[in-house]
C-alpha cells in the first residue's frame, strides 16, 4: 500500500514540472501577435491618413494645409473642406440679441416697478399721518391754521400765520399757536421719522424790531417749535433739527394778496427715510395720483422723465384764499 502511494506522488510531482511549457508557449504567442500589430501599423495608407488630417483640420476650423507636404483627397471639382465653425456665431445671431434685449428690458421694468411700489407704500403711510394730524386739528377747529404738502422730502406741515401763530417781530407763541403745536405733538411723537423744523419770515423789507435780521427771527421761531415738541410734546431730541430760512423760501408768490401772512410760518417736515432715487419716485407717485396717471404708464416712461412741477396743494389753497392785505408801512415780520 505504501509503495503505491509513493508511486502516485512521484507521478504528480513529474506532471507539475512540465506545466511551465504551457506558460512559455503563451508568451511566445503574445510576442508574435505584438510584432504582427507593430508591422501592420508601420504600413501607412497615405490616402486614409490625408482623409483623417482633412477631417480634423475642418473640425477645428484650421486650414487644409496644416501638415506640409500633403495633398487634398477632394479631387472632384466644386467640393471643398467644410467652413470653419465660429463659436461666437450663435451669440451674435439677431434673434438671440433681440431676446436678450427683451429680457433686460423686462428685468429693468420689474426693478422699476418694485421701487415705484415702495414709494407708493411710503405715500400711503405719510397720507395716513396727514389724516391723523388733520383729524386732531379738526376736533379743535384749528384746521385752517395748518397747510400740508406731500412731496419727495416727506410730509410738510406748515404753521401759517393766518390766525397769528407768532406775534409780530417775536419768536414767542400766541395762545392759539401754542394750542396748535400742542394738538399735533402727540401724532408727531408716535411716528418714527425725523422732523425738520424750518422757520420762515415774510418778504417785508423791514428789519425785525427785536432781532438782528430776519434770519435770526426765523431761526428763533423754529427753535421755539422744536423746544415745545421736545419739552412738552416729549418728541425725542435725536429726531429733531431746526433751521432758519429767513425770507428766501416763500410759500406763495409775495405779490399775491395775503401772501405775507402765509409766508410768515414754521414748517414741520416729516422726513421720509427713502433713498434719493425712491424720493424722486415718491414725488412721481404724488403727481400720478393727483393727475390720474396709471402706475404702469409711469414705469414704462421711466422715473427720469418727470413732468413739469405743478403747485402743491398748499400753494393752490393759498391762491384761493383772499383776505385784506395791510399797507406796506404796517407790515411786520
Amino acid at each position: 500500500m505504501s509503495s503505491r502511494r509513493k508511486h502516485a506522488a512521484h507521478e504528480e510531482e513529474h506532471e507539475n514540472h512540465e506545466r511551465w511549457l504551457v506558460t512559455y508557449a503563451d508568451m511566445i504567442t503574445l510576442l508574435m501577435v505584438l510584432f504582427i500589430v507593430l508591422f501592420a501599423m508601420s504600413t501607412v495608407d497615405q490616402k486614409k491618413f490625408n482623409a483623417l488630417k482633412e477631417g480634423l483640420a475642418a473640425g477645428f476650423g484650421q486650414s487644409t494645409s496644416v501638415l506640409d507636404g500633403s495633398s487634398s483627397i477632394l479631387e472632384e471639382p466644386g467640393m471643398s473642406v467644410a467652413e470653419p465653425i465660429n463659436p461666437h456665431a450663435v451669440a451674435e445671431a439677431p434673434e438671440i440679441e433681440q431676446i436678450a434685449a427683451q429680457a433686460a428690458t423686462t428685468a429693468l421694468a420689474k426693478q422699476q416697478q418694485a421701487k415705484y411700489d415702495e414709494a407708493s407704500i411710503e405715500a400711503d403711510r405719510l397720507r395716513a399721518v396727514e389724516a391723523r394730524l388733520l383729524a386732531a386739528l379738526r376736533r379743535r377747529h384749528l384746521e385752517s391754521d395748518v397747510q400740508t404738502k406731500l412731496d419727495g422730502r416727506g410730509l410738510t406741515v406748515s404753521l401759517v400765520s393766518r390766525h397769528v401763530v407768532f406775534a409780530n417781530n417775536l419768536a414767542t407763541f400766541t395762545d392759539r399757536g401754542r394750542l396748535i403745536v400742542r394738538t399735533i405733538a402727540p401724532v408727531l411723537r408716535d411716528v418714527p421719522d425725523k422732523l425738520a423744523i424750518e422757520g420762515h419770515t415774510n418778504q417785508v423789507k423791514v428789519k425785525p424790531k427785536y432781532f438782528a435780521s430776519d434770519w435770526d427771527l426765523s431761526a428763533a421761531r423754529a427753535i421755539t417749535v422744536l423746544r415745545y415738541l421736545n419739552e412738552h410734546g416729549h418728541v425725542p431730541a435725536k429726531r429733531l433739527s431746526a433751521v432758519g430760512f429767513g425770507h428766501v423760501k416763500p410759500l406763495v408768490d409775495p405779490s399775491r394778496p395775503s401772501s405775507q401772512e402765509l409766508n410768515k410760518r414754521v414748517d414741520i417736515v416729516v422726513l421720509s427715510a427713502l433713498n434719493e432715487e425712491s424720493k424722486e419716485l415718491l414725488s412721481r407717485v404724488v403727481y400720478d395720483r393727483e393727475h390720474g396717471v396709471a402706475p404702469k404708464d409711469t414705469v414704462r416712461a421711466g422715473a427720469d422723465q418727470r413732468p413739469a412741477r405743478r403747485p402743491g396743494r398748499s400753494e393752490q389753497a393759498s391762491a384761493d384764499h383772499t383776505t385784506t392785505r395791510t399797507t406796506p408801512t404796517e407790515e411786520t415780520h
